[in-house]
This record gives structure tokens, C-alpha cells and sequence, in this order.
């Protein structure tokens, strides 16, 4: 059989698929990500001609494919965050992104470090990609389309965190990155370096070329273009073109490309709040994105199928069901101290904490960057946690999002 053309109709197949996922997943509670996880892990048991779907062989493919998945993401994710920002309205995202992300780092560093003997670099980046939660696979606790008029503090506080905390795991990545580079493999020797330009600048030129680029396009969509009619305003293509524009330019000016993507996401929805334009906008981002996550998952189902869990050891596999059942969660009810929700509240903020494509490529794009010793045994404990999220959060999260959305939601 010709490998291409099986390829392009399970492809097909595949992203057809995804336009009834959203109807199944109301109806079963299994979210789409299980569903194309096994459907990947069947098809490449069944058709053993695909394309190596291993990422260490193909590593620059990996990064390239997750991070243009995650930057669509992330535009979409703020196009639908319909709460205006501020600092007190943000404040639970704010605690999840620095409390709980600093103890989950610090938590999986350590316990590597100390009790499964890695050295200092692989530890330390084993706790830094599993640090974001991610936009990708989270749909099924997040909010809605933008305009939605109810409001929800577990998929809210789920939605922002995923949106900011993709981008601040890249300092602690490249902390790694770094003193695995080191002569002495010691902090000392990298961390002039690491906070002046990894942490300090790259972050806060991150949101503000953001900032920028966010009303500069907002500008040119809602008030130039609209007065001119120089646009049709159902171009929703207009999302995913903006995000990589943005995402280009700020790589290139060496900040952060997931921050100002982000940060323009929501400069842009906050612009001509309540205009209409804003649902076309998430609607193609969202479809595109759908697009992706369903060759990825496919993909990701036929690493499994190839070995990528190879070097699991069940030191690493105590660690990652440990990490999602425990160090996660505490780590989120820590951060939660002192708030006024309700303790169901903090539970389903605290354990929906998925992880996903976005610590696939800080795992690649860390191994691009730099040589680890564990590099091996780092895919399979990342793709492992990540299974185990599709399948823990995958199967629960449906029902108890709607149960916590009809207990504690309300209509603004």
C-alpha cells in the first residue's frame, strides 16, 4: 500500500472525527484526546508502514509541530477569556502561576535530584516542562467562546493559568539548558546570565512587545479597518495569522514569543469588548487548532506504539503518578490559601492541572539547545505523566467540571 496516501486519509479521517468530538464528549465524558491517543496507538499497530512517529529521531520536527500547536493555542485561549484583566480579578491565576509553578518545580527537582539520582540539568528540566499546564489538551475545563455571559472560577483561574504559565516555564527550561552548558554544572556559575537575560528580559519584553503588537492589531482590525471597510469582518483567519506574526517578530527580538502571543491575545479581546468579530476570531483559531491536536494525538498514540516508553522506570513511573496525584495538587491547594472559594472550588483548580504538548516541545526544544544525559529516560517519564493526564483528566473531567459549573457558576 502507498504509505503517503494511507497517511492523508487517516488524516483525513482523523480531523473529520474531531467535528463530532465535541457531541461525544457531552454524551460519554471521554474527552476527545483519550479517544485519538488509542485510535493512534490501533492505527499504527494495524498499518506498521507509517512514518517513524518517534521524536527523539525526529526532533526538530517535534518542536517545530508542537510549538505552532501551542501558539494557536494560546491566541485562542485569550480570545475566550471574557473577564477583563487586572491584578485582583487575576489573582487566583496569578497565585496558581508563581506559587503552585515555583512548588511543582521545585517538588519534581528535587525528588529527581535527591532520591532517582539525576543530575542537576535533567532534573531540573524534568521539573521545568511538566511546570505549565497546558492549553492544548485543556479544553474540556476551560471556558467557553468569548461572550459566553456566564462566569465559572475553576475554568476561568484553568484557562488563565494555562495561557500565562506556557510561557514562564521557558526561564527555568533554559536554566537547565544552561548548567547543563556549564563547566561545573553549578548554578553560581550560570545564574548572572540566566536572570538578567532569560528571566528579566525575555519575560518583560515578552509582554510588552505583546502589549504592543496586541493594539496595534486590535487598531488596525476594529477601528481603521472597520471605518475603511478594508476588511470583511468574518476573516477569522485573521487570529492564526496575528499569532504568528506576533510569535515571529518577538522571537526574533529575543523575548519570549508564548508570552506576547498570550498577552496579545487578551490586549485583543479587550479591545471593542463586546464586539461580535471577537467569536469569528476564536472560532478559526479553535478549528485550526482542533486541526493540529489531532495529527499530534495521533502521532503522539503511535510514539507509545514505538517505544517512547522504553527507558520507564518504575522509580520515574512513582514519581509521575505521584506528580499528578499529589505534588500537583497539593502544590494548587497551597497557592489557594486565604481565597474565598469554596473547597470543591480549590480541589478541581488544584487537580486539573493537564499536562500536554506544551512540555513535549520545552523537552525537544531543550535537547535541540543542549546535550542531556537522561535524555532517553526524560521522554519517557514526560510521555508517560502525559498519558497518564489524558487518561486520569481525560475521563473525570467532563462530569465534574459540569457538576462544579451548575454548583458555582453564575450568569453576568
Amino acid at each position: 500500500m502507498d504509505s503517503y496516501m494511507v497517511t492523508v486519509t487517516i488524516i483525513g479521517i482523523a480531523v473529520l472525527g474531531m467535528a463530532w468530538m465535541p457531541s461525544f464528549t457531552k454524551l460519554t465524558g471521554i474527552s476527545d484526546s483519550v479517544v485519538y491517543v488509542l485510535l493512534g496507538v490501533i492505527i499504527y499497530l494495524v498499518f506498521d508502514f507509517l512514518p517513524n512517529p518517534n521524536p527523539v529521531t525526529y526532533n526538530k520536527f517535534t518542536i517545530h509541530l508542537t510549538e505552532l500547536v501551542v501558539i494557536i493555542s494560546l491566541m485562542g485561549t485569550g480570545l475566550k477569556i471574557d473577564r477583563a484583566f487586572s491584578f485582583k480579578a487575576w489573582s487566583i491565576p496569578f497565585r496558581m502561576l508563581t506559587i503552585t509553578m515555583l512548588l511543582c518545580i521545585a517538588s519534581v527537582t528535587f525528588i529527581a535530584y535527591w532520591f532517582l539520582r539525576f543530575d542537576m540539568a535533567s532534573a531540573l528540566l524534568l521539573g521545568a516542562v511538566l511546570a505549565p499546564t497546558d492549553p492544548v489538551l485543556a479544553a474540556d475545563v476551560q471556558v467557553g467562546p468569548p461572550q459566553e455571559e456566564i462566569t465559572d472560577d475553576v475554568r476561568f483561574s484553568l484557562t488563565a493559568e494555562a495561557g500565562m504559565n506556557d510561557g514562564m516555564a521557558f526561564p527555568f527550561t533554559w536554566l537547565a539548558i544552561l548548567i547543563a552548558g556549564s563547566a561545573t554544572g553549578e548554578f553560581s556559575e550560570v545564574m548572572g546570565e540566566w536572570l538578567t537575560w532569560d528571566l528579566a528580559y525575555k519575560i518583560v519584553s515578552g509582554v510588552i512587545f505583546g502589549i504592543l503588537l496586541g493594539k496595534l492589531i486590535a487598531y488596525i482590525i476594529f477601528d481603521y479597518s472597520e471605518k475603511h471597510q478594508y476588511i470583511d469582518l468574518n476573516d477569522g483567519f485573521i487570529a492564526v495569522a496575528a499569532s504568528l506574526t506576533i510569535f515571529g517578530i518577538v522571537e526574533l527580538l529575543h523575548g519570549y514569543g508564548f508570552v506576547a502571543v498570550f498577552v496579545a491575545s487578551l490586549t485583543i479581546r479587550n479591545y471593542e469588548h463586546n464586539h461580535q468579530f471577537h467569536k469569528d476570531l476564536h472560532s478559526f483559531s479553535d478549528q485550526t487548532e482542533r486541526i493540529l491536536v489531532a495529527v499530534v494525538l495521533l502521532v503522539f498514540g503511535g510514539s507509545l506504539v514505538h517505544g517512547i516508553l522504553d527507558f520507564l522506570t518504575w522509580e520515574t513511573a512513582l514519581l509521575s503518578i505521584g506528580f499528578l496525584l499529589l505534588i500537583r495538587p497539593v502544590a494548587g491547594l497551597i497557592s489557594l490559601i486565604g481565597t474565598k472559594l469554596h473547597f470543591k472550588e480549590k480541589l478541581g483548580i488544584s487537580f486539573y492541572g493537564i499536562r500536554g504538548i506544551g512540555s513535549f516541545y520545552y523537552l525537544a526544544f531543550a535537547f535541540r539547545e543542549e546535550t542531556f544525559v537522561l535524555s532517553k529516560e526524560l521522554w519517557s517519564t514526560v510521555s508517560f505523566i502525559v498519558l497518564l493526564s489524558v487518561l486520569i483528566h481525560g475521563l473525570t473531567a467532563t462530569r465534574v467540571m459540569s457538576r462544579l459549573e451548575k454548583k458555582f457558576s453564575r450568569t453576568v
